[in-house]
Formats: structure tokens, C-alpha cells, sequence
């Protein structure tokens, strides 16, 4: 009999009335299911229902035929690629035992053994799995190493398996080295991670590693499509090529987006790909086709209606310029790479529409249009107002259509027959003179800025003849400069010595006042190994010659100045408002930019019949 004040009352009676109601609650017979999403329930259980990994599964399968598995792999490749899919099927093949209790390791685990089952239901004591972006520290490291010498409960191996294993510490790896070098014979490591290069080699080294490939868009497509049959749900085959693409070779993302298609869908309607389109903030693969053809014709203003027209679906504007330049990259492979038009991984559109368009549009065009594109993509992304910034972004690209290459504009400038039908009173003359420079050629780029046409310093330079004979300052940079001796000294020759007066066996000049003080000995040691004989290097006070990086940059300018004033050069800058002379290239001058069929001015030489330098006095 219960005491007064016994710890533990009887328990009420469930059948008794309630405090508050006449009739007893009655229980639920029927409890509603938990769902799981398709991610779950369509998990690969063996190697068979793995897609887009051939080569992986190959190996692996070779392995536990040979008996030949390794004591630890390493699986990289994106999110949702089947890592850690991968590595639970790596430890049932590992710990099957068939279902007769007698099986040993098998590349097709049975799947109905008591390791099966538990592993499949992640209850498993011998087969641990760890999260290194939450457990990153050396003493994590620690606890595995320690569990590592104990022998399995109830399974052949002990398997562990560590995702995102690139988070674990410096110390946490230094930790683990030994123990994943010589683990013992029960031990089995599976690391999983998307950051490869941040795992350190001394890692990888002793690892097995496989690198898990993006899935293509067929597999993918072949795949969603079976599993919405066995959902029983309709689905159009455009609405999977969408979430195929979407899914960029991840199956996991890609069986997340078919579960919301799915859920957005009528009761017993099928998944369209208009929602699925909307869904993903895409606009129609037609209409982005129908808006580059208009931008790439010039045609602003039905261009300008489809932007109107996705606007109001809710089109998302950085996705559409994303999709234009997905679309002009499409365009170029297929100018490029006749074979592709009979891809199965491009959509119907894009073989048939696409190949047309790109037989049409010339390649420059699409370089160009790409160029737009690659900037505008950050522009609509960062702009207060996508949709006018995308506005003004097609506007840009439609009025870059009109306008002529540089080729074609060169090409009209110098056709006479096109200066007499031009128009503009502008015009450029009708042909080039006979007195155009021959070897000057002048770049102009809109928007650009005037740039250093040639540094005169120089690495390299033909080597001096077997009996050198320096008459100028520029044959002894070359000479030092194809020696190779002394680059600092060769920089110093071009930027800082003024030349006085050179005869043979004299060299006088006057150096910059930053030039270092040893110059004038180097130089001396210089001439003396090159040429053979004694050479008497002086230092003056007289202005000299300017160096010849001064000399460079005069020639230069005044090539600039003269492709400037060129009359073809004016009409290609008249044509093109806004454009600059970037660059000038003249193939008359040398690597110190300077002319090779002349000295260069204000040098002083010596005859000669001078007097030698052996002959000469001795100067401080």
C-alpha cells in the first residue's frame, strides 16, 4: 500500500474522464509521415547508382577485387557532388557481410546484413563520422587517434569519416600524420572536402585520392526525369533541362530545386518550364535569343520591349545579363567548334537558332559583345536600378554594332571609291600618299590613355662581333648587354653617362649624380675584358651627349608626333570621337629605341687615325 508520501505516485488511469471534459482523449490512430526531401531518398546506395563517376568506380572496384584497398582516401570535388555518399558506401563495402554472415569485402555490399542496415541508418559504433567545420582542434585529433586503438565493437574496420576535413587545424593534421601513415590493419580513413588545396600535402601524400567530376547535364537531365516518374509527377522536358543547368553538375542542388518545382506545382498538373523558369529567376532560352539577335543588329528599340516584357514577369536583370553572356559564349564555341551543334548538352534552341545566329554574326562582333557583356554583368549587379542599367547597358552594345571595325575602317579610308560616296564632310582623304611613313604604325583605342612606347633598358642584344669594334655609346650597352655580366652596370650605361668623347681606348663621360661612384672602374673592366686591351675611362665636367634613354625618349616622341599629324591617323581619330594614340611602332629602331641605319645624334667620335690610348697621358 503507497505510503502518504511515496516519491512515486501511481500513474493516472488513461482512461479515466478528464479534469476539463466528460470523455477521455482519444488516441491518434494514424500518424502523418515524416517527408523526406529527394536528396535523402534518392541517395546512391551502392557504387551501381552512382552517376557521371565512372572512373572513380572503376578503381574502387579493381581495389576490393584485388584486395588492394587503401587505408585511407581522400574525396574532393564541389558541394552536393556525393563525397560523403561516396564514403558511406566505401564502409558498407568494407564491413558486408553478405547475407549469409560468411561474406567478406565487396565492391556491391548486400545491403540486408546487420553492418549494412546499421550504417545505412548512421547508427553504426564502428563507422564514425566528424565534421571538421565544427570540431577543427588538436584535441579532436586527439580522440580519433585514441579511438583508433581500440578494435571494432561488431564490424570487420573501424571507418572514419571526416567532412570538410580542410578546416581542421595545423595542429589537428600535425596530429593525425602518424597515426594515417601507419594506422592499424582495422582503421580505414575517408576525408571529404570542396577546398583541396588547403589540405597539406604531407595529407594528401598519404591518402588515395579521387577527384569527383561535375555530373554532366545529360546524366543529370536522365536522372531528375526518372526520379519525378517514380514521384509520379509530370514534368516538361524543358523544365529539366533548366534544372539540369541549374544544378551546375551538382546533384544534390539539383534534387533541392526539382523538390521546390515540385512543390510549386498545380495539384495535378505538371512541372512546366515556365515555372521553373520563374522559379529560378531565368528568362526563356527564345527570348534571350531574340534579344541578343536585336542588340547585335543594333535594334534598340525591340530590344528595349524585351526588357520591358521581362520586367514585368519579374525577370531577375543580372540573371539576363548573365544569360546574354552565357548566350554570346555559346555563340563563339559554336563558330569555333562546327561538332558542337550536335551536342546533346545544348538545348534545342541554342543547336538550332543559336548555329544560325552564329553563322551571322562575325567574330569581332562577338568578342566585342562579350567585352560589354563581362563589364555589365557588374554594373547591373551594383546598380540602384537594375533594369535601367541594363537599359543603358543593351544601348551601349547596340550602338558598338554600328560601328566599323578598325580593320573595316581602315579598309574604307583607303578605298577611293567609298570617300566618294561618304556623306560626311569629315571624310578622311581618299588614299593614302606615297610619303605615309612605311614603317610606323599607329593603335588607336577608344577611351585609352597615351603609354611608354618602349623602355630602352634592354636584357638581351645580339652578340658583339668576335673582334669588337665600339664606335658609339649604344655598341658598348649592347656588347654588356649580351654578356650578360652586369645588369645594374648596363642600367647605368643607358640612364645615367652622358658621353663626352670616345676614341680607341678612351671612353670620357659625366654621370648622373646618382650614378654610383665604382662606375667609371666598372666600365673599365668592362672594355678591358671585352675588347682585349687597356682602356683609360675618365669622368668630365662637360654637359656630353644626352643618355640614351633621353635620346630614346625624343625618337619616340617624335615618331608620335609625326604618326599623329599623319592624315590617316587624323580621319581614324576623327571616325572614332573620344579615341587616343596609344602606341607607336616603328620597326626602324632598335631594342634602346633608337634608329639602327644612323648613329645617334649629339654622340662625339673620335677619327680613326686618333692618337691611342697608350699614347695618351694618364688623366685623374
Amino acid at each position: 500500500m503507497a505510503g502518504l508520501f511515496d516519491d512515486d505516485p501511481p500513474p493516472p488511469d488513461p482512461t479515466a474522464p478528464s479534469l476539463f471534459e466528460g470523455a477521455p482523449d482519444a488516441p491518434a490512430k494514424h500518424h502523418a509521415a515524416a517527408y523526406r526531401v529527394l536528396a535523402r531518398a534518392y541517395r546512391p546506395l551502392t557504387f551501381a547508382d552512382l552517376i557521371g563517376q565512372e572512373a572513380m568506380v572503376r578503381t574502387l572496384r579493381n581495389a576490393f577485387a584485388l584486395n588492394r584497398v587503401a587505408h585511407a582516401f581522400m574525396l574532393t570535388g564541389v558541394r552536393g557532388i556525393g563525397k560523403t555518399t561516396t564514403a558511406r558506401i566505401i564502409a558498407r563495402c568494407l564491413n558486408c557481410i553478405g547475407p549469409d554472415g560468411a561474406g567478406g569485402p565487396t565492391a556491391d555490399p548486400c545491403g540486408v546484413c546487420a553492418n549494412c542496415r546499421a550504417i545505412l541508418a548512421d547508427r553504426h559504433p564502428d563507422v564514425i563520422e566528424m565534421d571538421a567545420a565544427s570540431r577543427t582542434g588538436v584535441d579532436d585529433a586527439r580522440e580519433i587517434i585514441e579511438a583508433t586503438r581500440f578494435r571494432p565493437m561488431q564490424a570487420r574496420a573501424k571507418v572514419f569519416i571526416i567532412d570538410e576535413v580542410h578546416m581542421l587545424s595545423k595542429n589537428a593534421f600535425n596530429a593525425l600524420l602518424k597515426t594515417l601513415e601507419e594506422p592499424p590493419p582495422h582503421v580505414k580513413f575517408i576525408f571529404a572536402t570542396t577546398e583541396l588545396r588547403k589540405v597539406p600535402v604531407t595529407v594528401l601524400s598519404r591518402c588515395m585520392r579521387f577527384d569527383l567530376r561535375r555530373v554532366p547535364i545529360a546524366d543529370l537531365t536522365t536522372r531528375f526525369a526518372e526520379i519525378a516518374e517514380r514521384e509520379s509527377v509530370p514534368i516538361e522536358p524543358a523544365a529539366l533541362d533548366m534544372l539540369a543547368r541549374a544544378a551546375d553538375g551538382s546533384v544534390r542542388d539539383g534534387l533541392s530545386l526539382l523538390d521546390q518545382a515540385i512543390a510549386q506545382r498545380d495539384d495535378a498538373g505538371p512541372v512546366t518550364a515556365t515555372a521553373v523558369a520563374a522559379m529560378l529567376g531565368l528568362a526563356d532560352r527564345t527570348l534571350i535569343i531574340d534579344l541578343l539577335e536585336h542588340v547585335l543588329a543594333g535594334a534598340i528599340e525591340p530590344a528595349l520591349a524585351i526588357t520591358d516584357r521581362a520586367h514585368a514577369h519579374g525577370a531577375d536583370f543580372p540573371q539576363l545579363v548573365e544569360d546574354l553572356l552565357g548566350l554570346t559564349h555559346t555563340l563563339t564555341r559554336l563558330k569555333t567548334i562546327p561538332g558542337l551543334r550536335a551536342s546533346p548538352d545544348l538545348p534545342e534552341a541554342e543547336r538550332v537558332r543559336g548555329a544560325a545566329l552564329a553563322d551571322r554574326v562575325g567574330m569581332p562582333e562577338l568578342a566585342r559583345a562579350w567585352q560589354v557583356l563581362l563589364k555589365g554583368v557588374t554594373e547591373v549587379a551594383t546598380a540602384p536600378d537594375p533594369r535601367a542599367a541594363t537599359d543603358m547597358l543593351l544601348i551601349r552594345l547596340a550602338y558598338l554594332a554600328d560601328l566599323p571595325s578598325p580593320a573595316d575602317l581602315v579598309r574604307n579610308l583607303t578605298n577611293p571609291e567609298s570617300q566618294a560616296a561618304a556623306p560626311s564632310p569629315s571624310a578622311v582623304p581618299a588614299a593614302t600618299r606615297a610619303d605615309a611613313p612605311s614603317r610606323s604604325r599607329a593603335i588607336a583605342a577608344g577611351g585609352g590613355a597615351i603609354s611608354a612606347a618602349r623602355q630602352p633598358v634592354i636584357q638581351q642584344a645580339t652578340a658583339p662581333d668576335p673582334t669588337p669594334r665600339l664606335t658609339s655609346l649604344r655598341d658598348i650597352a649592347t656588347a654588356l648587354a649580351a654578356s650578360r655580366a652586369n645588369p645594374h652596370l648596363h642600367a647605368h650605361l643607358v640612364h645615367s653617362v652622358h658621353l663626352v668623347r670616345l676614341a680607341p681606348g678612351l671612353f670620357e663621360f659625366r654621370p648622373e649624380p646618382d650614378a654610383p661612384r665604382s662606375l667609371a672602374a666598372d666600365l673599365g673592366a668592362f672594355l678591358h675584358t671585352h675588347t682585349g686591351q687597356r682602356w683609360t675611362v675618365a669622368i668630365s665636367t662637360e654637359p656630353g651627349a644626352p643618355t640614351l634613354a633621353q635620346q630614346a625618349d625624343a625618337t619616340i616622341t617624335a615618331r608620335h608626333a609625326a604618326a599623329t599629324d599623319h592624315h590617316l591617323v587624323r580621319a581614324i581619330l576623327a571616325a572614332f570621337p573620344g579615341a587616343t594614340i596609344t602606341t607607336v611602332e616603328d620597326k626602324s629602331l632598335d631594342a634602346y629605341g633608337l634608329p639602327t641605319d644612323a648613329p645617334p645624334d649629339g654622340l662625339v667620335f673620335a677619327p680613326d687615325d686618333a692618337m691611342p690610348a697608350d699614347e695618351m697621358p694618364e688623366l685623374d
